[in-house]
């Protein structure tokens, strides 16, 4: 299982399909919060699960789904 402490703030976050979903900002407890300003978050906070991430490979933090799966089930921030 993969531990917080490998995901660092500006990695990229990339679907099981190689596909851009977006960078992280923070990791919160048990949720990685995307960065706003990037053009793969739709330029708003998204919160994605730590339990998506497959592994975290040279600065990449790779996700188990797809980056259409992964868009699909994530929670906009409030």
């Amino acid at each position: 299982m993969i531990q917080a402490s490998e995901i660092r703030e500006h990695m990229e976050v990339v679907g099981s399909d190689g596909g851009h979903v977006g960078k992280v900002d923070h990791v919160r407890g048990a949720d990685i919060e995307l960065a706003k300003f990037d053009m793969g978050s739709g330029f708003k906070h998204h919160m994605i699960p730590i339990t998506w991430v497959d592994h975290v490979e040279d600065d990449k933090v790779c996700l188990n789904l797809t980056r259409d799966a992964a868009k699909a089930g994530w929670r906009e921030k409030h």
